[in-house]
């Protein structure tokens, strides 16, 4: 949830209370590489100034994920599942392994395969890539 007075505490609401931005930075992720975020509104700013609020996927940044996937608005439950499937099928390299500077390709393609379904187009582009 994004906190325009105070963005350091916005926060994603988990089962057990909110997890801050705070906390997020505050963490030493060891080797953190990659994070998908498919909670609504992610990557989402002030109305008022949206280049100088921290937005929730932004953070995972800060903190040290090199590669972050966000949502820009609401999407279906059902088209989440379908574009995270699609992603991770397509994220794996020849190695076997999950490769962070190469999330925009496997994203890229699980957008393109919501195109050839009757899913709107508003739900076919929420999901954004930042980082490397």
């Amino acid at each position: 949830m994004p906190h325009q007075q105070r963005p350091f505490e916005s926060s994603f609401t988990m089962r057990d209370g909110p997890l801050m931005i705070k906390d997020i930075i505050q963490c030493n992720w060891q080797e953190s590489q990659f994070a998908f975020i498919s909670a609504c509104h992610t990557t989402v700013g002030d109305k008022k100034s949206p280049d100088e609020l921290i937005h929730l996927a932004a953070a995972m940044q800060f903190s040290g994920f090199c590669s972050v996937i966000g949502s820009m608005w609401s999407f279906d439950d059902e088209v989440a599942q379908e574009v995270v499937s699609s992603f991770y099928d397509n994220r794996i390299d020849d190695s076997g392994r999950l490769d962070c500077t190469r999330a925009a390709m496997p994203l890229h393609k699980a957008v393109k395969k919501l195109r050839r379904s009757e899913i709107p187009l508003e739900q076919q582009i929420v999901f954004v890539h930042i980082g490397v």
